[in-house]
């Protein structure tokens, strides 16, 4: 009887011991991501981060935000912005950036030109570029082809991979028009907005979305302390998992 039980607790501790090795010897991917309120909006590097959690690669992501900033900003380090200093310095795998959300319609030339200049710095960091394409305002619809448009011109015109957040946005509002995916202001993400940006990200970042999400995320802060990002509904989830599935290729 006390052989049998030791044996069941061996074999309980190598258990723990593989899942901790396994878990420890993921992959990791340090990424930056560059922008305003669209990316800072509802948590959503923590909310990429979390849904990394149960795939073989971790997404360790950090940001460098200011609301209402441009890339000509961001390239400029006006505002108090560090990106350039920490592209150059803060060796990461992939960065994500994304101009104001009305650049890609009102200034397109100037999308490209700082686009390029950042997609050309990140290159030469040994990092890969991803253009956070974003969606159009909830009252102008017909203003996405052309946000498409110029994100879609500077990823060819760099080398850099293109994530379609807009096209997503659209599908889900097409299958489930009772959606609530904008903020009451009509421009900026509402939470159910944000989970399906942080879901793009991972997809085309990985490959792959988790088989099975939590309905409610929680964040420990460097205190230790616990605190709730997202609650969202299974219905939700299937849904967003669907569009993304179909939208969203992983970045080569």
């Amino acid at each position: 009887m006390l052989r049998s039980g030791y044996l069941l607790l061996t074999c309980f501790v190598l258990l723990l011991s593989s899942n901790s090795q396994a878990r420890s010897n993921r992959d990791t991917l340090r990424v930056l991501f560059v922008g305003n309120s669209y990316t800072y909006y509802n948590n959503l590097i923590q909310m990429v981060s979390l849904i990394s959690d149960s795939l073989d690669t971790k997404l360790i992501c950090t940001k460098s935000t200011v609301g209402g900033t441009n890339l000509g900003e961001h390239w400029n380090e006006l505002k108090g912005l560090k990106s350039k200093t920490l592209i150059q310095n803060g060796s990461y795998d992939i960065v994500v950036f994304h101009d104001h959300s009305m650049r890609p319609i009102e200034a397109p030339d100037s999308l490209l030109y700082y686009g390029g200049l950042l997609c050309e710095l990140i290159k030469s960091k040994k990092a890969r570029p991803f253009i956070y394409n974003t969606w159009s305002r909830e009252k102008t619809p017909e203003t996405q082809g052309a946000i498409n448009s110029a994100y879609s011109r500077l990823a060819k015109q760099c080398g850099a991979s293109i994530v379609s957040v807009g096209d997503c946005w659209q599908e889900l509002l097409k299958r489930s028009p009772q959606a609530v995916l904008y903020h009451s202001d009509g421009s900026h993400p509402s939470p159910l907005g944000t989970f399906l940006v942080a879901l793009s990200f991972v997809k085309a970042i990985t490959g792959k979305l988790p088989s099975n999400l939590p309905t409610v995320f929680n964040y420990f802060d460097k205190d230790g302390e616990t605190f709730r990002i997202m609650q969202v509904s299974k219905e939700e989830i299937v849904l967003c998992k669907q569009v993304v599935n179909s939208i969203i290729n992983q970045a080569q």
